[in-house]
């Protein structure tokens, strides 16, 4: 390892991304695709803020697992994550779960879909594995972990968040000592332990993990053995080698990515309705706590080939305009007036329409007059004229699915049953 000292560790890892979560707190928006899939931010798709991350961070190997209705994420991936070459020792694979270890098997846990696919990351020979959820927001630079735990001489480091202790009770918690060694993993604790230096706030698992990778593929193999095994990094891979081997904690807050804008360290779970629709009208924000302008730290998605975005009329209740507002390429915004929302590509807004707190998914269309608050509206819905949403919340959760914070989503299926 001298000879390596100064040489980013990143050369020598994989970053392994399980995106097969179906996300089904999301409800119809995970529908037709994988949560990793689902779209956020105007351009991109959730899973590109992990995939940039290992870009960023300088690592060149990569692999996505995928599993529950993986065709839009695949073709993304395809579309978006085809410019890593063999030539220059980049590789970037797709690895839907296929049976490749029996004919009726699949992936039955998350350590599963890495021990499945073990024989293809042996044939790359990386030294590290970098696992990672494909269902989270955040920038951080993974350089910094793969150094703490090659530092440390650790055998797995775990990826933490700071959160205040007793909001840590719906996640895997780290109980450590003064430096930051983990002397027990907990799952979803109703009394989580604080941490040493700040005893109000728990550590709460990422799912982040930095193995060597032959000692992950032990562990793997081991685990394939153990007939009561869930297959599983947080309820059996992590816990054991907690028990008989060296776990480290690494704060997130350490290695986070953050431009000049950012205040706070940002990580975001957007796995409900009422946190996708926050998480996105927050971009918005004069200083979001979120910045996708980073040109430092970009997030890499499918850069797709779209004209401007138009806004067109200037009458005094036929005015196309956006206050507050992201706007994406291809966006037509024809007399409406748009606040405080935000539209991804290819939407059609006709002349009296009023949006406000909207998120709209791309090649969505808005009928004359519509008006609509607090929603957000799926890939490809068409508004039909006149259509009032966000002002009768009894009335929208008869025709709609109504959070339990009053947001609306609203989905081309919920359209039809409308005008049947």
């Amino acid at each position: 390892m001298e000879a390596k000292k100064n040489q980013p560790l990143a050369r020598d890892a994989m970053a392994y991304v399980l995106a097969g979560g179906r996300g089904s707190r999301l409800k119809e928006l995970t529908d037709r695709r994988a949560k990793p899939a689902v779209y956020f931010g105007g351009k991109t798709r959730i899973i590109d803020f992990a995939l940039s991350n290992a870009l960023n961070s300088g690592i060149r190997r990569m692999g996505v697992a995928t599993q529950y209705k993986a065709h839009s994420l695949i073709r993304h991936l395809q579309r978006g994550w085809n410019f890593l070459r063999p030539e220059r020792n980049e590789s970037f694979d797709i690895l839907p779960a296929s049976q490749r270890v029996s004919e009726t098997q699949w992936y039955e846990g998350t350590a599963d879909a890495v021990f499945q696919n073990i024989d293809i990351i042996e044939a790359y020979g990386p030294e590290y594995m970098v696992i990672l959820a494909g269902d989270h927001i955040y920038k951080m630079d993974y350089e910094l972990m793969l150094r703490q735990h090659v530092d440390a001489k650790a055998d797995v480091t775990v990826g933490c968040l700071e959160v205040p202790r007793m909001e840590a009770t719906g996640f895997g918690v780290m109980h450590v000592d003064e430096k930051d060694n983990i002397i027990a993993f907990v799952e979803k604790p109703a009394d989580p332990p604080g941490i040493p230096d700040k005893p109000e706030f728990a550590l709460a698992s990422m799912g982040i993990y930095v193995f060597k990778t032959k000692f992950l593929m032990d562990q793997l193999r081991r685990d394939a053995t153990e007939p009561d095994s869930s297959r599983d990094f947080g309820k059996d891979i992590i816990p054991y080698i907690v028990q008989h081997g060296k776990a480290v904690a690494h704060r997130f807050a350490k290695s986070c990515v953050r431009s000049t804008s950012e205040a706070q360290a940002y990580w975001r779970d957007v796995g409900t309705i009422d946190a996708y629709w926050e998480a996105n009208i927050d971009l918005t924000d004069v200083t979001p706590e979120l910045d996708l302008y980073d040109r430092d730290w970009p997030i890499w998605t499918y850069a797709e080939l779209k004209p401007p975005a138009k806004f067109v009329h200037d009458e005094e209740d036929r005015r196309g305009s956006a206050v507050s507002s992201l706007v994406s390429g291809d966006c037509i915004i024809s007399g409406a007036a748009l606040k405080r929302s935000l539209i991804f590509t290819g939407a059609r807004i006709n002349s009296y329409a009023k949006l406000e707190d909207v998120v709209m998914l791309p090649d969505c269309h808005v009928g004359r007059n519509a008006s609509l608050k607090r929603v957000v509206i799926d890939h490809g819905v068409r508004i039909p004229e006149g259509l009032v949403v966000g002002e009768d919340q009894e009335l929208d959760a008869k025709r709609f699915r109504l959070s339990e914070k009053g947001i609306c989503l609203i989905t081309q299926d919920m359209i039809n049953r409308l005008e049947a």
